[in-house]
């Protein structure tokens, strides 16, 4: 599994995400950065590249991995790796821990998808499939750093400056991701995950539904009350 290289300009904490290769373009609800990638319908905002529906646009990929494993799973890959690691980067606040996060979650679903059956593939749903596996992933990871004793903080790599960015425009970019950081940070796990679902990925409440494995009224629940917190956290600042 190569190892994540979202691109040369690497944010503070919640920056934006340089997708490189082929893909479409996204769209999210929080912040907005403009990608001008030619392919499916998406756009993108505060650095996350995702789809806007995936039925939108034709998937190459499920056809890719039924006509063979390797060439199919490195079609998904280029499709959807800058969503995953948006997204592992919004629910982790560390471009370290996303890096790692999205590594496993890729090399977890090509272990599946050496297991499963063709008609399997064929009813795929790579979006929802790939943030369940993502999901499993920061959720076991928080829970074994929980149980390790703390240390000593590393510092993130500086960021590298970005030759075509005014000093105003990267020191707003800055402020903002950091402090989306901070704030996403203090909201409960499941609050956390349902609002980046919703917000940043822009998956529809039952698509999210599926990906936490929870009703559709719970998921509403933890986003109005997701985003009242970030709200109030934002207001105390």
């Amino acid at each position: 599994m190569p190892r994540v290289s979202p691109g040369r300009n690497r944010p503070g904490a919640l920056g934006r995400a340089a997708v490189d290769g082929p893909g479409c373009n996204g769209s999210g609800a929080l912040g907005r950065a403009a990608l001008g990638e030619p392919g499916c319908n998406r756009s993108a905002r505060g650095g996350v590249v995702i789809d806007v529906a995936e039925t939108d646009c034709p998937d190459p990929v499920r056809k890719a991995l039924l006509d063979d494993l390797d060439e199919g799973f490195a079609e998904l890959y280029g499709a959807y790796r800058g969503l995953v690691f948006s997204t592992a980067l919004r629910l982790s606040g560390r471009w370290a821990d996303a890096e790692d996060y999205t590594a496993e979650a890729f090399l977890r679903a090509y272990r599946a998808l050496a297991g499963y059956s063709p008609e399997r593939i064929a009813g795929l749903q790579p979006r929802a499939w790939l943030m369940t596996i993502l999901m499993n992933v920061w959720r076991n990871c928080a829970r074994a750093k929980s149980r390790r004793p703390p240390t000593d903080l590393v510092e993130e790599p500086v960021e590298e400056a970005d030759p075509g960015e005014g000093v105003e425009a990267a020191a707003v970019r800055h402020e903002t991701g950091d402090e989306l950081a901070a704030l996403l940070g203090q909201l409960p796990d499941e609050q956390r995950a349902a609002v980046v679902l919703r917000h940043v990925v822009d998956l529809p409440v039952s698509e999210i539904a599926t990906v936490l494995k929870i009703p559709q009224g719970t998921v509403k629940s933890h986003v109005s009350r997701g985003l009242r917190r970030l709200r109030a956290l934002g207001g105390a600042r």
